[in-house]
């Protein structure tokens, strides 16, 4: 435990100095959003309607920010190789890493959403479910940015492939995610998709570390 406290606090540290926290990605995700009623007209049931695809999207983004140097600064110093041999489980490790990309990423875009959500003319009754939403969701975006970052951690300026893998796996995120704001401004349950973007959320927590684990072990072969 002494182990993966450290290297939660020196990944919140790194993200703060790098300028992958919490600052860069509020201020993408606002100038995001306002841009979208310049871009579809000054039609606010239209600008609703589309609300939610548009946060969601604007969450992705913003998530996609960071990832490429979710493991690149420990590439080039070397740290990878320490990580490969440490004691401690290296799922585990990479599972704190993502927690604390989230923590500095996607917590604080989860909530800012209702806010900026006014700016967007979404209905008061979805607010709180979008908060839900993105707390649930924004995990999983982060987890499978986790895999792509160890594919692609051997590679110099991997970004752009990073976004090409990382983008398709996250379509059922947002697709659930965008469903419950929906669902909740038009007055019905949100429970189901709820119930299934949190499963999905878990799939990725049991998947991701591992997955992103082999991803490494198998760059060093």
């Amino acid at each position: 435990m002494t182990t993966l406290r450290a290297i939660m606090i020196r990944e919140l540290r790194l993200a703060r100095r790098i300028g992958a926290g919490a600052g860069l990605g509020l201020v993408f995700f606002l100038i995001l959003i306002a841009l979208v009623p310049f871009a579809v007209g000054p039609d606010q049931k239209l600008i609703g309607r589309i609300a939610p695809a548009i946060l969601w999207i604007a969450a992705l983004l913003a998530t996609l920010l960071g990832l490429d140097r979710l493991l690149q600064a420990d590439e080039d110093e070397g740290v990878t190789d320490q990580l490969l041999l440490a004691g401690t489980p290296l799922p585990l490790i990479l599972l704190v890493k993502a927690l604390a990309h989230w923590l500095a990423t996607g917590l604080p875009l989860a909530i800012a959403a209702p806010m900026l959500g006014l700016m967007l003319a979404i209905e008061p009754a979805a607010m709180l479910p979008l908060t839900l939403s993105l707390l649930v969701g924004t995990p999983t975006l982060t987890l499978i940015g986790l895999i792509g970052a160890a594919l692609t951690v051997s590679l110099r300026r991997g970004g752009l492939l990073l976004a090409i893998l990382v983008l398709p796996l996250t379509i059922p995120t947002l697709i659930f995610g965008v469903t419950i704001v929906r669902e909740a401004a038009a007055g019905r349950a949100v429970a189901t998709p709820l119930m299934l973007l949190g499963g999905v959320t878990l799939l990725m927590v049991v998947i991701g570390p591992v997955a992103a684990a082999a991803a490494l072990r198998l760059a060093r072969n």
